[in-house]
């Protein structure tokens, strides 16, 4: 008689993915009402008691699935909050060949003022959900609450070690927190980072570019401009040839663009402009091109002899590139995706987000395990609700292979 083989944990898994899925689709309104919870809390970065607001509420949802929560104090931000699962012991031997955790990354602060919720309502539209912050990322908070529920659903406990770390302030460069979140990353075995899917069709990020922020400023000689116009030297005319100097600086083909957005100088009309800034954003593909476009930037020098320059500012997120780890991290979540008839595609994108900080330190890293939809920090701002669903599973299976 033939031998029975065996059937391994992996095989049960493989087997069951077309239920999870059906898991998760009858509980899709569960979804739908859980990100709606969290849009009406409004959050934007700069109200430390609205984001303190919101991260009690999300720590009361996590602390009802049994995490553990701890809050980082900050005085300037909100607090950010993480949450750890302790998982089930992947060896009998408590002492060894103990799973490192997987990191999932977030933010729940958001860029719409207090009162937005008044015009942009949260609402569903011809199977769309709208409102501000709910693809950008409010759902991707959703989505990390219904799949773990789901894992302890199917396992009775996760089974590995899972760390949630929710900050307050991505949208305003992650200041406070961007050293916690590189020293999660260092205790993890990889990262999953719930920011938005690239586009409608879902595609998860595989490369972000990196992102700088400098600010020129020019300091020339003020003059009455009708009486002594010959004797001022105007700062705004010297930042006005400086920003031409700056544009040219820009390499598409490679990657290299160089923003001069906000510019700021003068006093009256009458007034020859002692002072003139300008604030720009650089973006590069490449961690290499950091180093470059940082002397390029330092090295200005003034038209006007009479006038000063002084540049400040450094690129604050190196670029999440696909590397062997984050490339592997791609392979197994295309993987998980066809075992329900789903492509699931990469994307190269030019937005930076707290996963280039996990990244550029060598940790594994995959973004966009969040929602799909559309018009992030727009007033159109919305997600597609079939998605959720598959979403959810994705990001369960994750949990379980990384």
């Amino acid at each position: 008689m033939p031998s029975r083989k065996k059937t391994t944990f992996d095989d049960e898994i493989r087997a069951a993915w077309p239920d999870r899925l059906r898991y998760f689709e009858q509980r899709q309104d569960q979804i739908v009402e859980t990100i709606r919870e969290l849009v009406e809390i409004e959050s934007p970065s700069d109200s430390k008691r609205a984001v303190d607001g919101i991260a009690a509420f999300v720590a009361q949802k996590f602390e009802a699935l049994g995490g553990t929560t701890r809050f980082h104090p900050s005085s300037e931000f909100g607090d950010s909050l993480q949450i750890n699962f302790a998982g089930r012991d992947q060896s009998p031997d408590k002492r060894k060949d103990k799973k490192k955790p997987v990191l999932l990354l977030g933010h729940y602060d958001t860029v719409y003022p207090l009162g937005t919720l008044a015009n942009m309502p949260c609402k569903i539209d011809a199977g769309r959900l709208h409102g501000p912050g709910i693809l950008d990322m409010k759902s991707g908070i959703a989505l990390i609450l219904h799949a773990i529920e789901g894992l302890q659903a199917w396992h009775g406990e996760l089974p590995r070690p899972v760390t949630v770390f929710l900050v307050s302030d991505e949208e305003v460069g992650s200041r406070s927190s961007r050293k916690i979140t590189e020293a999660l990353a260092k205790e993890s075995a990889g990262v999953l980072v719930l920011e938005p899917a690239a586009g409608l069709r879902g595609a998860v990020k595989t490369a972000r570019k990196g992102v700088g922020e400098y600010t020129l400023k020019v300091k020339g000689v003020a003059a009455h401009a009708g009486l002594d116009p010959g004797k001022g030297h105007s700062a705004i005319l010297e930042l006005a040839r400086q920003i031409v100097a700056i544009a040219k600086l820009n390499h598409l083909r490679q990657g290299v663009s160089v923003n001069p957005g906000v510019i700021r100088g003068g006093t009256r009309s009458n007034v020859v402009a002692s002072e003139a800034s300008v604030a720009i954003d650089v973006r590069i593909k490449s961690a290499k091109q950091a180093a470059g476009i940082d002397r390029k930037l330092r090295s200005l020098k003034p038209f006007d002899k009479h006038c000063k320059l002084e540049i400040s500012g450094s690129i604050n997120r190196l670029p999440m590139e696909r590397t062997a780890g984050v490339a592997a991290l791609y392979q197994e979540a295309r993987k998980i995706a066809e075992r329900i008839d789903w492509r699931l595609e990469e994307a190269a994108v030019g937005g930076g987000s707290d996963g280039n900080f996990t990244a550029g330190i060598g940790i594994p890293t995959l973004d966009g395990m969040g929602g799909v939809g559309e018009g992030a920090h727009a007033v159109h701002e919305y997600i597609v609700i079939s998605e959720l669903p598959r979403r959810a599973l994705l990001l369960a299976g994750m949990i379980e292979r990384t």
